[in-house]
């Protein structure tokens, strides 16, 4: 699988393999489990490399159009950002991450709701001029927007009498970013921080309070900002507290179980030393070992 990754799979093994006997992690119990591991962390980074691939070339202005066929919220984002429209792409992002995307509808709930179903579009400078109208279109139009939510946001509901409404969150998140936008928002909170991308991210992770965005919602929100250039940011852990698939990943790497007694923190200290190995990253780290823990001992390519 992915013969132009074989340098970097047999790479991944190698550390691996090393990193089994020197920092005891007991669930790599067999080259079946270093081997499946090592794909995953594969399939992690070609996932990265699509987010520098969307972005290296000029994306044209149809792709942000969410009224168009060839809408993608992916390219999306990069075309704003190509446009130094800083505002449209962190809104973009504030969707992506709050509709996320299944692999069967893909980017069809959010495109509809973006494209005010074909009648125009809920971008930020509407939305920000708006709020109340945009609440109000959502309530009386929420049973034609189609698509689903993504796995990852599916205790999410469009439904106005929901136990957090998709109005408290866009609220929520008008409220975080403010009346300077993002840009300005993202200015403030790297002064505030340091010019650390790690302390930066932690320090944004530990303010953003936003409806239904929890532990993963923060995270994937975050990591979307920095890989489209918004703000200097990435994550310098994992963020285990309050994760389910990694946390659980991250264990049954370490202890050779899902649930074990080990403190967070000493987790998280070998996921650390194991990146100083890899190098990887963490929200690479993230994202294998949350699909690793499905399935240890044979590959699956998670999608969704």
């Amino acid at each position: 699988m992915w013969p132009s990754r074989d340098v970097e799979r047999k790479r991944l093994e190698t550390e691996l393999t090393i990193a089994k006997t020197a920092l005891g992690l007991a669930g790599l119990v067999n080259q079946a489990t270093i081997e499946t591991l090592a794909l995953q962390f594969v399939a992690s980074q070609r996932r990265e490399d699509y987010y520098e691939q969307v972005q290296a070339k000029p994306v044209s202005a149809a792709r942000a159009d969410p009224n168009s066929s060839a809408f993608d919220a992916e390219r999306a984002v990069a075309h704003h950002m190509q446009q130094g429209n800083i505002d449209e792409a962190g809104w973009l992002i504030f969707l992506m991450t709050h509709f996320a995307r299944p692999v069967g509808s893909k980017w069809l709930r959010l495109q509809d709701v973006y494209g005010k179903l074909g009648t125009g579009t809920w971008n930020w400078a509407n939305v920000t001029a708006n709020p109340a109208a945009f609440y109000d279109w959502l309530d009386a139009n929420w049973q034609q927007i189609r698509g689903k939510f993504g796995n990852h946001r599916k205790y999410t509901s469009l439904r106005p009498n929901a136990q957090i409404p998709m109005r408290k969150t866009v609220a929520d998140y008008l409220a975080w970013i403010g009346p300077a936008g993002h840009a300005g928002f993202f200015a403030n909170a790297v002064h505030a921080a340091g010019n650390d991308p790690h302390v930066i991210f932690d320090h944004l992770y530990k303010e953003m309070k936003i409806g239904t965005f929890a532990r993963l919602g923060k995270f994937d929100y975050l990591s979307l900002v920095g890989r489209y250039g918004l703000a200097p940011i990435e994550a310098g852990s994992a963020y285990l507290k309050g994760a389910t698939g990694p946390e659980a990943g991250a264990r049954l790497l370490v202890n050779g179980a899902r649930k074990s007694a080990t403190p967070l923190g000493s987790i998280q200290g070998k996921l650390d030393a194991l990146d100083l190995r890899l190098k990887v990253g963490m929200a690479i780290m993230e994202d294998a070992l949350c699909n690793w823990q499905k399935s240890p001992a044979k590959f699956v390519h998670y999608l969704g």
